[in-house]
């Protein structure tokens, strides 16, 4: 039997995934990971808007051309540009989230019902409920900034 030591770097890949790789004494160490992350629903709320820019500029032609762009189906495309829909003030609180540990207490089909309401009062009231349930401090614009 022949027994080989040899030093090898471990560590895990995205997804779970592990990555082996021959040990080099001359590699700088990895990276720290950050300790929280931007939450998902602030990082779909700017693609929303990105992309309704994209359109308005010309960029892409229709959300089909975005959906093959993203790499998504154009129902996902769909339900991230009615992200768009929403009241300024309640986008300006997603993009404004904080980064954090843990699962995110905001989810964007949360947000679907909400954006689906015809007028921006209708959706405050929502936000305004969906934040006193889970805690969050909310800023809500007057009643006058409404849309006609």
């Amino acid at each position: 039997m022949v027994t080989i030591k040899r030093k090898l770097n471990v560590s895990v890949a995205s997804r779970g995934r592990i990555a082996i790789r021959p040990h080099d004494t001359n590699a700088e160490p990895p990276r720290p990971r950050p300790s929280s992350k931007v939450p998902r629903i602030s990082r779909l709320m700017a693609l929303a808007i990105r992309f309704n820019e994209m359109i308005r500029t010309g960029e892409a032609s229709d959300m089909i051309e975005l959906a093959r762009l993203g790499h998504v189906t154009q129902p996902r495309m769909s339900q991230i540009m009615a992200l768009n829909q929403l009241a300024p003030d309640i986008q300006e609180a997603l993009l404004n989230l904080a980064a954090r540990k843990g699962k995110p207490e905001i989810h964007e089909k949360r947000l679907r019902p909400i954006a689906a309401m015809l007028t921006w009062k209708e959706q405050r009231a929502a936000w305004k409920q969906i934040c006193d349930a889970i805690g969050f401090q909310h800023y809500v614009m007057e009643e006058s900034v409404d849309q006609v």
